[in-house]
């Protein structure tokens, strides 16, 4: 089975830099050792629609409204991103935790909207360092998971992929080591167990995501229990990251 390969780009790239990024990633991508899934600004979908058209590149977005339509200014609603070609979406990541103050209710939320209208969703979980040294690692991760995927049918879990990203190891050089990875693995998988079945918890895709990089790749994405790997800041370097997609082991 392939790993699966998230791209968050986050808050860079215009429309221009992401059409040369797309151009070059597009032709340059072989599809055989990894899915993608590249998700960049709201403002880049429309060009990265256009290039990724007929490669087996896929389109992620990075968030989502949990409202259908109506007067929410700023928002982009689920069938939006649906009809311009999306197939996946990022929620609860730790930005929008932590600096937009997003509940594990409103996240529940929005996954239950953008599964209603065919997205695939990225459940991101994962505890901050205050956690992570009280020994609540694994408290915080079992909450995020539950409270997320409340109300969630078992076959609507074919269409959610849990990312655990500690929120300690995003963006900072500090990694996760093997144990902490298979071990976060182990919890998520067994938190859908008790929750819904065996099965469940076995079929459902985890990923890891926190400072990834060439080095470390190989080692941390080849955890048990691990199905592949959201990056954030490496992903932004089309040559490297055509080179992780392309040749991971």
């Amino acid at each position: 089975m392939k790993k699966l390969i998230i791209g968050n780009f986050k808050m860079n790239q215009t429309p221009e830099e992401s059409k040369a990024y797309f151009t070059k990633f597009v032709a340059g991508f072989n599809g055989n050792r990894a899915d993608v899934v590249l998700c960049p600004s709201y403002l880049s979908l429309p060009v990265a629609t256009f290039l990724a058209k007929g490669s087996p590149v896929k389109l992620g977005a990075q968030n989502v409204s949990d409202e259908e339509e109506g007067s929410f200014t700023g928002e982009v609603s689920a069938q939006m991103l649906k009809n311009l070609g999306v197939e996946y979406v990022i929620v609860g990541h730790s930005d929008r935790r932590n600096k937009f103050k997003e509940s594990d209710r409103l996240v529940n939320k929005k996954i239950k909207t953008a599964l209603k209208n065919g997205l695939k969703c990225v459940l991101c979980v994962g505890e901050s360092l205050a956690d992570r040294n009280t020994g609540k690692t694994f408290d915080v991760i079992r909450h995020q998971i539950e409270e997320g995927v409340r109300g969630l049918y078992e076959n609507e879990l074919e269409s959610v992929i849990i990312a655990y990203e500690p929120i300690w190891a995003i963006g900072t050089g500090q990694n996760a080591s093997v144990k902490d990875v298979e071990n976060a693995a182990k919890v998520i998988r067994k938190v859908i167990f008790e929750s819904y079945s065996e099965k469940a918890s076995r079929d459902i895709q985890v990923i890891y995501g926190g400072s990834l990089n060439e080095k470390n790749v190989g080692a941390l994405l080849n955890c048990a229990g691990i199905d592949g790997g959201l990056f954030g800041r490496i992903s932004l370097n089309v040559n490297l990251f055509l080179d992780i997609a392309n040749n991971l082991k």
